[in-house]
């Protein structure tokens, strides 16, 4: 109890104190960017569309390293694709160097051809890049098949495909020294009701991912779902529970 206690005290400080936004949201076209810091130079950032009448939130991240950021997803909002840009440049001095996006829908790949365009090296898997060709969505430049290591700038960090999931393309990031797991649209919040979207899904199949998962890299330290809060490090377990119910 008190360890539980002690990490919902640690991560609300955590967001008070670094919490800064960029735009304010509008009744307009313009951007609504949220950054926060995770930990160290971690930051999770946040963009939104509206669906059903409502604005709906999704999580990006970006890594700040001695040879420059990379990030992970793309922001969802076109209007955010530069302010993004922007904002990395005042708050850290820094250019974009590298983009890998966790599956082919919008909302993870919506910014690669405006990253490309901007001299940034993006990347996916083979099987997201083949999706992203079927359903005429930005792809990236340059393209992995396996599980694959990358190093930049002091920092390691892994791709990992559990299996399929929220798409049959949908991959996780792991940082193995931070023990941060970034897990995009596989993963869903603990303020989620419901599974969400599963116009692609496996559903079958989702939930022996999701356990592949959390026998692969065990008590990690964040997970960042791909929509709405990351508070809690128990989304993993959250999601195999919804996935249940569903089924």
């Amino acid at each position: 109890m008190l360890n539980s206690f002690c990490w919902s005290f640690r991560f609300i400080i955590l967001l008070i104190t670094n919490l800064y936004v960029i735009n304010s949201f509008a009744q307009t076209n313009s951007c609504k960017l949220e950054v926060h810091q995770l930990t160290g130079n971690f930051y999770v950032y946040t963009t939104w569309q509206i669906l059903s009448g409502e604005p709906y939130p999704s999580n990006s991240m970006y890594l700040v390293t001695k040879k420059g950021v990379v990030l992970f997803d793309t922001p969802w909002d076109s209007t955010c694709f530069q302010p993004l840009l922007d904002s990395i440049r005042i708050r850290h001095h820094k250019k974009p160097v590298m983009c890998i996006s966790t599956h082919f829908h919008a909302d993870r790949t919506a910014g690669l051809d405006f990253f490309n365009a901007h001299g940034i090296k993006t990347y996916t898997s083979y099987l997201t890049d083949s999706l992203s060709i079927v359903r005429n969505e930005p792809r990236a430049k340059c393209h992995f098949t396996n599980d694959t290591s990358f190093c930049i700038g002091g920092y390691c960090f892994s791709s990992y495909y559990p299996g399929e999931g929220h798409t049959k393309d949908n991959i996780v990031i792991w940082f193995e020294k931070e023990k941060i797991l970034y897990g995009g649209c596989f993963v869903k919040s603990t303020e989620n009701n419901d599974i969400g979207n599963i116009a692609d899904a496996n559903l079958e199949a989702w939930s022996k991912s999701v356990e592949k998962l959390i026998n692969k890299f065990q008590q990690p330290a964040y997970i960042i779902p791909g929509h709405l809060s990351w508070a809690s490090n128990k989304s993993l377990k959250h999601t195999l529970y919804l996935l249940k119910n569903k089924q």
